[in-house]
This record gives C-alpha cells, structure tokens and sequence, in this order.
C-alpha cells in the first residue's frame, strides 16, 4: 500500500493517462487482485474432486438475435457441489458470457471481463465491437493458462448481438480454446463435459429462422440430451423448480427469460420426452 493509500488518497497511477484495459492497468499496478495467477508452486496440479466444476452451456442464432443458455449443476468429483448455479451471465448491454470449467475462477474473470468493457468504453467514449470483446476475453484466457495447465480451466461462451453485421446474421457466438485462440462458430455451439450431446441434438433440431419460443425449446431439448447421458449436466429439476437458465440477445440488449417462461417451457419439454423418449426429429 503506497503512502497516498494509506492517507485515504488515490495514487498517481489513477491520474495517469495509460492503456484503456483495466486487465492491464491490475497487471501493471496490483497484478494480486488478477485472478489469472498461479495458484500453485511449479509442478503441483489441482485435485480434480477438490474445486467445483461447471458444465454444459450452448448458444444459437435464431430470427431476432441469439440465444444463449446453460444448465445449472456444478459438480466436485462425483458429487453435486450445486444445483442452482447460474453459468450465463451478462457483459454489457448485447453481449452476454456463459462458462464450463472451474467455478470460483470463472466468476471472478466474468467479473473482471464485465468491467473490462465498461472500463474501455468510458476511457474511449465508445463501446467495443463484438469482435474486439472476442479477442479481449481471448488475452484474458491466455492469461489464465498457467492456471489451466495446473488443472483449474475456464472455458467461456461468448455471444452477441451485432449491429453492424448483414441482416439476418446480427447473432453472433464465439468459443475460445484453453490457450486463448478465439473462434467465431456459425448457426450453434456448445460447450462443456456435456457438449458433444447438446451439439449432437442442435445439429438435429436447429434451423435458421426460428421464433424465441423455438429457439428456446430447441436449447432445452439439448441440454436434457447433455444431461440424459452426461452426469454432470443437470436437467430440468421439476421438484425443486430448478430450471435451465436461457437469456436472448437482440437489438433490444439482453434479457433472461422469465422464470415463468422458462418453467412452463421445460414442462412442456418433459412432457413430449414423456411421448418421445429419444427427443423430436429433425425440422424438414
């Protein structure tokens, strides 16, 4: 703590003009408050059973922007650390970042990333494009690949309404690797341990056009694919009113859907699982 500090006074680094991301302003003048930091001495790795994990959560475009949605379980080893755990998350007003990997990480660099983009906009006057949010949530994961390597990843999600896009291509859904290398994904994505199975079930059900409510049920039916066959994804909890957390993102900005809306859909899903065990066919 610098003198000025401890005289209740900000200190000159808050007074002199430097680079717009706070990430590197924390880097460069508190870099303990970073979560991105080793936490372990060389060669140590975290025990997988010791530190909550999230899991499955996906995005897809549909008519009037995207949609982005996740289960809510968080698992430690074999056991449910948590079953109401909220995986999407927004970053600003028409962007949005839903998470698989370690939990208190992920949260802290959601945190970190949301005023990552506040932090920029009031330095410029001006918001970042979608494509910069991708390659600045991209150097923060790059950051965090000691950690990765250690056993504590965080892999984001990230999707967007983009004004400036084609008509009809405005929804927009980025996934990183673990090294940082952004990717830009067209139509669907998912991520997490029960990926492969939502993916599976959105190459099957997704088709370009869809209305909200379309959207919404073809998100669900993927995560309860994820869940019937991955046991760290989290279905639909009806006894306990648990349901998956879905949030769009339209030329209006983001919106989680009511709960109400989300209940009454996922009823809906179990009840045609309960006719159709194996889910809908494919749309003609």
């Amino acid at each position: 703590m610098t003198s000025s500090e401890r005289d209740g006074r900000l200190g000159e680094e808050f007074f002199t003009p430097g680079t717009s991301s706070f990430t590197e302003f924390l880097a460069a003048h508190r870099p303990a408050l970073l979560p991105m930091r080793r936490p372990f001495p060389d060669g140590v790795r975290a025990a997988p059973d010791r530190f909550p994990h999230g899991t499955t959560v996906l995005a897809l475009t549909y008519r009037d922007g995207v949609l982005i949605a996740g289960d809510r379980r968080a698992t430690m080893g074999n056991l449910i650390a948590q079953r109401d755990l909220e995986k999407v998350h927004p970053a600003d007003d028409h962007t949005a970042v839903a998470f698989a990997g370690t939990v208190g990480l992920a949260l802290d660099m959601v945190k970190l990333y949301q005023v990552e983009l506040k932090h920029f906009e009031k330095i410029e006057g001006i918001p970042m494009t979608l494509q910069a949010k991708a390659n600045r949530l991209a150097g923060m994961i790059r950051q965090n690949l000691g950690q990765a390597m250690q056993g504590l990843a965080v892999v984001p999600l990230l999707a967007g309404y983009d004004a400036k896009a084609p008509e009809g291509a405005r929804g927009r859904i980025f996934d990183f690797e673990v090294t940082g290398g952004p990717y830009e994904k067209y139509d669907f994505h998912a991520e997490g341990s029960g990926s492969p199975y939502a993916r599976g079930a959105l190459k099957k059900l997704f088709r370009a056009g869809m209305s909200r409510r379309e959207a919404a049920l073809a998100a669900l039916h993927a995560l309860y694919d994820a869940a019937d066959d991955d046991s760290a994804t989290g279905g639909p909890d009806l006894n306990r009113r648990i349901f998956p957390t879905v949030s769009v993102i339209t030329e209006d900005g983001f919106e989680r859907l009511p709960e109400s809306e989300t209940a009454q859909l996922s009823r809906e899903m179990v009840d045609q699982r309960h006719r159709r065990p194996d889910g809908p066919n494919a749309m003609p």
